[in-house]
């Protein structure tokens, strides 16, 4: 099984890393910002750098839409994992057209109210995560395994 790990330095790419147990036996590479951090954690790791600032931004959207119809159709992962942030969205929808399976894993702070890339996110995943019994009132077809913590 090949695994493309997506998301935003710091506190998303934490979440991420924090699911050692499942992909560390896998094929894997990661999307994550050209920050100190998250070269810093993933040291050793395949990582393709996507572009930053994402936030309600257009130019971001279409940059890391360009750059994951490459890498989507270079690395043909199996599954798609993400905890956030916009830089999911391009891959969760392109990797649906590739036919690929996502995974959402909704973050920790969120306890009754959905994030905005869950929200973007949600029409196409595979499996939904939460981590709130909460959260299930908010993503009806949500799954909640807890704390990842």
């Amino acid at each position: 099984m090949k695994v493309c790990l997506v998301g935003s330095s710091g506190g998303h790419l934490t979440h991420l890393y924090m699911l050692k147990p499942f992909w560390q036996d896998k094929e894997r590479f990661w999307v994550t910002f050209n920050k100190e951090d998250a070269n810093s954690i993933l040291e050793g790791e395949q990582v393709y750098h996507c572009y930053y600032p994402t936030n309600r931004s257009l130019k971001a959207l279409l940059i890391n839409t360009r750059l994951a119809w490459k890498v989507l159709r270079k690395e043909r992962p199996d599954v798609i994992v993400s905890s956030g942030a916009a830089v999911a969205v391009p891959f969760f929808y392109l990797g649906k057209l590739f036919g690929m399976k996502t995974i959402y894993i909704e973050v920790f702070d969120r306890i009754d109210k959905p994030t905005m890339t869950g929200k973007m996110v949600y029409p196409v995943t595979d499996r939904f995560i939460v981590q709130w019994e909460e959260m299930k009132q908010v993503y009806k077809k949500a799954i909640n395994l807890g704390s990842i913590f």
